[in-house]
């Protein structure tokens, strides 16, 4: 009896053993991993902000087009006053350039603003969420600046196209 006791207590030591190594194991695989999402998670954020600046820069720069295609507008209009039908032409295309950089640049902020959202979706933390957030927000600012381009653009054709005709009518 004494001899099958003693199997019995040498066989829990082995299973304990076994557990004990199975759970150094496990500790050790969970480091592992844990290093892994935490280097995953930092290029997550990273990339989610870059895609904010990004978008940031574009709203910005569809701005600065939209700013670029209005003073053509102005300038064809001026130039149509006075009868210089090449000046108001060449404002007017001036102005559809301005409003296909806005177009672009609102295209781009679209596109950061994607990504942001992107990594929203794979690692739902509120830093992320504030820079999908700002993207978006951004992505707006250049989409109403290329809406406002593209309407000075139309206004200054319309200019240029009005002077063309009262010049062919002297």
């Amino acid at each position: 009896m004494e001899c099958a006791l003693k199997d019995d207590i040498e066989k829990i030591y082995a299973k304990l053993i076994a557990l004990e190594t199975e759970v150094i194991n496990l500790r050790q695989g969970y480091v592992v991993v844990n290093k892994r999402y935490s280097e995953a998670l930092g290029s997550l954020k990273h990339l989610t902000h870059t895609s904010l600046e990004a978008a940031k820069r574009a709203a910005v720069a569809a701005e600065k087009a939209a700013f670029a295609a209005k003073s053509c507008a102005r300038a064809a209009s001026a130039a149509a006053d006075v009868v210089i039908i090449e000046a108001a032409e060449a404002a007017a295309e001036a102005a559809g350039m301005a409003a296909e950089a806005a177009i672009e640049a609102a295209a781009a902020a679209s596109a950061s603003a994607s990504a942001a959202a992107a990594a929203v979706a794979h690692q739902a933390e509120e830093s992320l969420l504030k820079a999908s957030a700002e993207a978006a927000a951004a992505t707006k600012r250049a989409a109403e600046a290329a809406a406002e381009a593209v309407r000075m653009s139309n206004l200054a054709s319309e200019s240029a196209r009005i002077a063309r005709q009262a010049q062919s009518k002297k």
